[in-house]
């Protein structure tokens, strides 16, 4: 190790000089070297992009799956047709979804619905490939957004039909038909519960893509 010497000055100051020891020269930018290494050998953006695409993945499940149960829905209430055995000559009885204009409305939003989740599969794709990537993700964010109130307006208004046409109203004196047009209840119902499911759906889709953008 190199000694250490003192110089006095005229003005009666002291100014001691300490020489660098020879064991210990290099070895502090050698460490920081290390730890920049270490640093770059597990970058942390990896974590986040591992987490994104798992996202990503489950999105694209969910999306199949609203699109089952939007197509369903579509295809239940719009086949929906029943005539009793019974008619006279005049009058046949008979119950058709576009008797409703509820029902029609129902049929209308569940396949710009169906028709949507088709067109972002491909979106959904892309944020598998590039999971940090945002604009895909934010478009969808944005259109689920708008689909969960479409699908919940259809669904929710469609329910309130199917609830009268099962109990009835006797304040107003509306019949409940379900016991004459059992066939026609049952499918309506089965549409019903299928636009709800993919409404629940749309709403996790909001939930996941809010949250992978949260994570950016």
């Amino acid at each position: 190790m190199e000694g250490s010497h003192s110089t006095n000055k005229g003005s009666g100051e002291t100014a001691i000089n300490i020489s660098e020891s020879k064991s210990t020269k290099g070895k502090a930018p050698a460490a920081a070297a290390a730890i920049v290494a270490t640093t770059k050998a597990i970058p942390h953006h990896h974590h986040k992009g591992g987490w994104n695409r798992g996202f990503s993945i489950f999105d694209f499940i969910l999306r199949i799956c609203a699109l089952v149960a939007a197509l369903a829905a579509t295809t239940t209430m719009g086949t929906t047709d029943q005539t009793l055995p019974f008619f006279t000559q005049f009058f046949q009885f008979q119950a058709s979804y576009d008797d409703l204009p509820t029902f029609t409305y129902f049929v209308i939003a569940n396949a710009i619905a169906s028709g949507y989740l088709v067109l972002s599969l491909p979106f959904s794709i892309v944020c598998i490939v590039r999971p940090r990537a945002a604009g895909p993700r934010l478009l969808l964010l944005i259109f689920d957004t708008i689909l969960v109130g479409f699908t919940t307006a259809a669904a929710a208004s469609a329910a309130a039909i199917v609830y009268l046409a099962h109990n009835g109203n006797p304040n107003t004196n509306w019949l409940a038909i379900c016991q004459q047009f059992n066939d026609f209840c049952q499918r309506v119902s089965g549409a019903v519960v299928a636009s709800l499911i993919a409404a629940v759906i749309f709403i996790f889709l909001v939930i996941l893509s809010a949250v992978a953008l949260r994570r950016h």
